[in-house]
């Protein structure tokens, strides 16, 4: 059941017991960080306050905590960007009274010459925004599945919607693991994720329905394996040279943007990978477990059928 690949014999399919247990032991692993350590959640999605700063000269955190350490503020996480670091994003968990924000403004306008814009989220604003994002993955992954199950049938949609909540999932361990302030562009990153993934899922999908025709017959779980192999290995080069391409965009926005698009870019490079992995070795894996126990049960049903009735 091996096909070449670059002079290579693989077999994807003989190794598929290993890739669940991996994913399976991730999310075990995932599941206990969150319950231990839990999200990094920032102000968008817990009451808090967010002062941007603009200097003349560079800053840096050391500098920008010494500031507000003077008025007798410690904030919660600083953020700088610009080309040269001249701006900063200054966070504070609970919201800052009229007082504070005005004394705040006060000082860096006579230090900075530029008097600072404060913005506030409350509680129910941050929980809305928390609602929302999840709304949104719920609405992507039913619209995927409706898409998939027309497109195709609906044992490929719902193998997509598991590797999406695996990508998904992935990202979300990651920073609980590494404690990286969550963030609306969190969101956008995860999102953009599932639009990624999908489009790699879809295109392995589209290969196994094509193998499927030239197969003509296909009755048991070796045809199955023979055909997502040969499926899988057509389409390794593509998808590594896509994710490549856009490991290199990722990474570069990490490299050299400011800090407030690193965490979008960090979870872009996780969900990537994981994204990648979960199309090649998640998907097309349970699609075939799935389908080779519907042949079993049409072919157990057809041989059970009564002498003298049609079969279906």
């Amino acid at each position: 059941m091996s096909f070449n690949f670059q002079n290579r014999e693989i077999d994807f399919v003989q190794h598929r017991k290993k890739f669940f247990a991996f994913s399976g032991i991730f999310s075990l692993v995932g599941i206990i960080l969150l319950l231990t350590l839990g999200l990094n959640l920032g102000i968008d999605f817990e009451s808090g306050s967010r002062v941007d700063l603009l200097s003349p000269e560079p800053l840096t955190q050391d500098v920008i905590m010494e500031e507000f350490a003077q008025i007798g503020f410690t904030p919660d996480d600083v953020q700088l960007g610009g080309d040269q670091n001249e701006m900063a994003s200054v966070g504070f968990i609970g919201v800052l009274g009229p007082d504070e924000i005005n004394e705040i403004q006060a000082h860096f306008a006579s230090e900075y010459g530029h008097e600072p814009s404060v913005s506030t989220v409350d509680p129910i604003i941050g929980a809305e925004l928390a609602r929302n994002a999840l709304i949104s993955v719920l609405i992507a992954s039913v619209g995927i599945i409706i898409y998939v199950t027309i497109r195709f049938e609906l044992l490929y949609g719902i193998a997509a919607i598991v590797a999406l909540l695996h990508d998904a999932f992935f990202i979300i361990a990651v920073f609980s693991l590494l404690q990286i302030e969550v963030n609306v562009p969190f969101i956008a990153a995860v999102l953009t994720i599932v639009g990624y993934s999908i489009n790699d899922t879809i295109v392995t999908f589209d290969r196994i329905r094509e193998n499927m025709k030239l197969a003509k017959r296909v009755k048991d779980f070796d045809d199955l394996a023979r055909v997502v192999n040969k499926s899988l290995v057509q389409t390794l080069a593509r998808s590594i040279n896509t994710v490549l391409t856009v490991v290199f965009a990722a990474a570069a926005i990490f490299i050299f943007g400011g800090e407030a698009i690193r965490s979008f870019a960090l979870a872009l490079l996780i969900g990537l990978v994981a994204g990648t992995y979960s199309s090649m070795f998640l998907a097309s894996q349970l699609w075939l477990i799935w389908k080779a126990k519907q042949l079993k049960k049409k072919k157990f049903n057809s041989q059970q059928q009564p002498e003298g009735e049609p079969t279906v």
